[in-house]
């Protein structure tokens, strides 16, 4: 049986006082271009690079403002920092954007698929083309905008996920859990409208979609005046949010894995979500990139960078089980989750969004943060694999390392 009062409705969108750890951009100079003054990164996409969530430090059930990492400013990112430079896409300042070796300029966006496209709430979301209608740009003309006076040297990719219907996968995947009972489950993984995102036509399909999106990248790069030896591509795919069943630590009997945690999967459901989806997105992303053929290119492996501080994993817990009372405190980072709730209408109160849901926390953006510096090794980019590698804080950031 279906409630509309159960509804999940996400958005398309997968220690010291805060301010002391995020960099912002500054503002860009205007005689550069390429090859010529500072260098710059400059970040393009969807929500996994564009900050979502990027706000909040752990999660709770009391306060939120025991988790405010950056306060009602935190997605503002026009000049006068103010407002949103294009309402909702939530390119927050702890975004991995600003690693702070080089300039950070980010033009992702939250919901952003391969082609540029109006949400249904009506919300704008550019995509890595050259759309321009209206004052309105894909985020590839924007790129050429800012690349032909601004020397950008590497240029950050997420993309593909919300081709997948992300969000949607999630929302049935929820909805499955809350109205059915532990005795006859009703999974998600093999509902006709989460399948059909998964035949082999469908991946065809969006690979060839993420390839061109990629190629518009360089174009874009091309365009603005650059040789494909003036700068680098790094292309990142999809962390895991959630661990398999048995790596959950609520129970899947009773609601309390939704109610409590904000993770309302079934167990079964979350092992598909591991083992089939986040591989075969993943999968698509960097073989679109293969099939691609560009040459100024690295691959940063983000399948993994979360585990061990994933959503309801047993090895961390909300502030309140963990008896903290601010993600200030000394050791937060490491016995609290890196990425947020799964929020619902009734759950999405204060200042929290619903499409905040799922995607890396304040925690999670300052350790992708450190995998891209990483990856951008002093002007030499390199790819690989990004896994936590300690416990404790670098600069304000969780220590990772890239191999």
């Amino acid at each position: 049986m279906r409630s509309s009062r159960l509804r999940i409705l996400l958005s398309g969108a997968l220690v010291v006082l805060g301010s002391l750890f995020v960099v912002t951009a500054p503002q860009p100079a205007q005689a550069d271009g390429p090859g010529t003054g500072p260098g710059w990164v400059v970040t393009v996409g969807d929500s996994y690079i564009s900050g979502e969530a990027g706000r909040w430090a752990g999660n709770t059930n009391k306060s939120s403002s025991r988790i405010d990492a950056l306060g009602s400013t935190a997605y503002y990112d026009n000049a006068s920092n103010t407002a949103e430079t294009i309402y909702r896409c939530h390119r927050s300042k702890s975004a991995e954007a600003y690693v702070g070796s080089l300039n950070g300029y980010n033009l992702a966006c939250s919901g952003a698929k391969t082609s540029t496209y109006t949400d249904s709430s009506g919300y704008f979301k550019p995509g890595l083309d050259f759309y321009s209608s209206g004052g309105k740009q894909g985020q590839a003309a924007m790129l050429q905008s800012f690349a032909a006076g601004h020397n950008v040297q590497l240029v950050v990719v997420s993309i593909g996920g919300n081709d997948f219907n992300f969000a949607g996968i999630v929302q049935s995947c929820v909805q499955d859990f809350l109205l059915s009972p532990s005795w006859l489950k009703d999974y998600c993984y093999d509902d006709s409208s989460v399948k059909k995102n998964f035949t082999s036509t469908n991946i065809a399909t969006q690979r060839a979609k993420i390839k061109t999106a990629l190629l518009n990248v360089r174009t874009a790069m091309r365009n603005a005046g650059y040789a494909d030896t003036q700068w680098t591509m790094v292309v990142q795919n999809y962390p895991s949010p959630l661990p398999g069943g048995s790596g959950l630590r609520y129970s899947q009997s009773g609601y309390t894995r939704q109610s409590v945690g904000g993770c309302g999967f079934w167990n079964k459901d979350a092992d598909w979500a591991n083992a089939t989806a986040l591989p075969t997105i993943n999968g698509a992303v960097f073989g679109g990139l293969a099939d691609s053929g560009i040459g100024n290119a690295r691959t940063l492996d983000l399948s993994a960078a979360m585990n061990g501080r994933r959503l309801c994993e047993n090895t961390v817990g909300l502030l309140e089980e963990k008896g903290l009372t601010s993600w200030t405190q000394a050791g937060a980072v490491d016995q609290t989750e890196w990425i947020n709730q799964i929020r619902t209408v009734s759950t999405a109160t204060t200042s929290y969004y619903i499409q905040e849901s799922l995607h890396p926390n304040y925690w999670g953006q300052m350790a992708l943060r450190s995998c891209l510096r990483q990856a951008w090794n002093g002007g030499a980019p390199r790819g690989g694999s990004c896994r936590i590698a300690g416990t404790g804080l670098v600069s304000g950031e969780p220590r990772m390392s890239l191999g």
